[in-house]
């Protein structure tokens, strides 16, 4: 047997064995699917074990945003008018900006952030995917900013429970660039490359990629893991959207984006006790970042819908900031363009101190 395929395999069972021992979190997938004509499409799941109180909000330009951690929290005014899915109605979970920027969150169990004296400029993480859509039109630009940290992340306990948000951000571009953004013991680690097209929840992504570099040299067409662990969604997802065809129709594209998400997706009422990371999928989004898509399916509705960024008025002047109402469980039911079905609403408060 050849020694890399050994040397590749023991990792696998031990970072496999630290998976088992991995403390509960929630699960969700997100992966960037490169076409052709340049077409670039992000797709991630929303899995949790109970409803997450999405809405899906307009927001112009324009807007004063507080960071909500403190006296000192980071100020500033969106340059960049976005579509988002919200999370409880304090925070921002997933979006596209009008600059085809897309930022998600997902769950990381081995986060761990700074400590915050309240002295520096703070965010609040409910706040920090809707920091990167207002201020950010490219992955590259937003790297280089988050790199010199102008601000502490500052978490706290997720609503109606007693845990804290443990999130790592992934960000993805109109050109495929693609970036991650992890804090593993208090430092801000970030993964930054078009090649990082995935990303799961534990083990951390260094880890991610070693283990998906032993079934890459298994090969997908051989065998891929089943489960619905973070480590095996990961590998499937890695595989399957670098192996669907890159269709010139991009509906065609669109349809198998879609077909890989689902592939990656938990069946609903999927909830096992002894394993509280895994989750029903909620929800589903698409965002296709060249004709400026932004798709939602819900679980519990037979119609995937859209939202024509084109259509919105993202203006200071004259935009609004508009709800959809999805309804408990997003059971509400819509179909097509829906930017009409959007009505005038106050903006939700970010979660914080």
């Amino acid at each position: 047997m050849d020694r890399r395929f050994v040397l590749l395999l023991a990792l696998a069972v031990t970072l496999l064995s630290s998976l088992a021992a991995t403390p509960p979190a929630d699960a969700c997938t997100r992966l960037v699917y490169l076409g052709a004509h340049d077409d670039v499409i992000t797709a991630r799941s929303m899995d949790w074990k109970t409803d997450v109180a999405t809405n899906l909000w307009i927001f112009p330009r324009g807007m004063a945003r507080n960071g909500q951690a403190g006296p000192n929290s980071v100020t500033w005014t969106s340059k960049y008018g976005s579509v988002i899915a919200s999370g409880y109605e304090v925070s921002t979970t997933d979006g596209m900006n009008e600059a085809g920027l897309v930022a998600n969150v997902l769950w990381l169990v081995e986060s761990e952030y700074p400590a915050y004296d309240g002295r520096g400029p703070g965010l609040s993480i409910a706040a920090w995917a809707q920091y990167v859509l207002d201020n950010y039109g490219t992955v590259k630009e937003a790297v280089e900013a988050l790199r010199a940290q102008p601000f502490t992340v500052v978490t706290d306990k997720v609503p109606g429970e007693d845990r804290l948000a443990t999130l790592h951000l992934s960000m993805s571009d109109a050109s495929g660039d693609s970036a991650i953004i992890e804090y593993i013991g208090g430092k801000q680690v970030i993964h930054h490359s078009r090649d990082y097209q995935v990303m799961t929840n534990s083990p951390v992504f260094d880890q991610q990629l070693a283990l998906n570099t032993y079934w890459k040299q298994i090969g997908g067409t051989v065998m891929l893991p089943g489960t619905n662990r973070a480590a095996d969604r990961f590998a499937r997802a890695s595989f399957y959207v670098n192996a669907i065809p890159k269709s010139e129709d991009p509906l065609k594209a669109l349809a198998s984006v879609f077909s890989v998400i689902r592939n990656a997706s938990v069946p609903f009422g999927i909830n096992t006790p002894e394993e509280p990371n895994i989750s029903s999928t909620r929800w589903r989004t698409v965002a296709d970042h060249k004709r400026k898509l932004y798709f939602f399916e819900s679980a519990l509705t037979p119609n995937t819908f859209w939202v024509e960024l084109k259509d919105i008025d993202f203006s200071k002047e004259t935009g609004k900031v508009m709800r959809l109402d999805l309804g408990p469980d997003q059971r509400n039911v819509f179909a097509g363009n829906t930017v009409k079905d959007f009505r005038p609403a106050e903006p939700f408060v970010f979660q914080g101190l």
